[in-house]
């Protein structure tokens, strides 16, 4: 047998009155007239089938039926109630969950204090954060994995992504500690014509490559890269090995390796740039509260 549908305003009414036991109380807690109050009783106890308040002269009570109906009707009003401040907490970016790619070398910089901030301020906001190098981040944005990313050398325009840039530092010389260079307090980037290179892949961040090699020939040589390695960690372990140097963002200065040494370079004029990036259409109300987050307290440039 099919049950019937019972309306939310029927049910309220119905909790109301069974509360009050009193047309008149019930009513003005509903802030209605009693004759209307009265019909969405009777049409209740019409779907229902049986009464649910027995009527006497100045007095009503509950029927075994409406004692029944009552605790299921107050779960359901409270599931309402609970659903709507839900929605209401996930459209105002109170609560939900965002999704962020980040380059492994900003968890250096960026990444810890914008965290912080955020969590400090939506706690209840879950927090997917995934690392990945800048050209897997602008692909899992555009295919809505992730919502925020955090990446170096955005490109310079995108019909579907938006990019706001938050931290620009120079490059720096990466070099084993037992390095005749290192006993300098800055190194000529010509210096390093002969010196094998280890660099990330081009493929995982083409425009920082580019920049990279573009300091190299505006120098006068090509880099001979010896080794590639996906993650600037994994480029200064080998630089400790001696399988060679490189030139990296001078935050990478925060890896500490007893075998490594870092120097500045001459001329140091180029500046690679740390953006973060997010779908232009994006309905996440989250985005735009992370964003402000960003803007409010910006990343430590130290």
């Amino acid at each position: 047998m099919e049950r019937p549908e019972l309306p939310l305003q029927q049910l309220h009414a119905f909790v109301m009155l069974a509360e009050e036991l009193h047309f008149g109380r019930a009513a003005t807690r509903l802030g209605i007239a009693q004759p209307p109050l009265s019909q969405q009783i009777r049409r209740l106890e019409g779907k229902v089938g049986h009464a649910l308040f027995s009527r006497e002269p100045g007095r009503i009570a509950l029927t075994p039926a409406g004692r029944e109906l009552l605790p299921a009707a107050r779960h359901a009003l409270n599931g309402l109630a609970d659903g709507l401040a839900a929605a209401r907490d996930v459209g105002s970016g109170r609560v939900g969950r965002l999704r962020i790619g980040f380059a492994a070398s900003l968890a250096l910089t960026v990444l810890p204090g914008l965290l912080r901030t955020f969590r400090e301020r939506f706690p209840a906001v879950e927090l997917d954060i995934q690392e990945m190098t800048t050209t897997p981040q602008l692909a899992a944005l555009r295919e809505r994995t992730i919502d925020i990313g955090l990446l170096r050398e955005p490109p310079a325009d995108d019909a579907e992504l938006g990019f706001a840039i938050v931290l620009t530092e120079p490059f720096v010389a990466v070099l084993p500690s037992a390095h005749p260079f290192a006993a300098q307090r800055a190194v000529r980037v010509e210096q390093l014509a002969d010196c094998p290179f280890v660099l990330l892949p081009r493929a995982v961040g083409p425009p920082l490559y580019d920049q990279i090699t573009s300091l190299c020939i505006a120098a006068g040589f090509t880099p001979r890269v010896a080794q590639h390695a996906v993650e600037w960690q994994t480029v200064c372990a080998l630089v400790e090995t001696g399988l060679g140097v490189s030139l990296a963002p001078e935050s990478i200065r925060r890896i500490r390796l007893k075998g490594v040494a870092f120097r500045r370079i001459e001329p140091n004029t180029t500046l690679t740039r740390v953006a973060v990036a997010w779908r232009k259409n994006d309905s996440n109300p989250l985005v735009p509260r992370l964003l402000a987050a960003l803007d409010q307290d910006p990343p430590d440039r130290s």
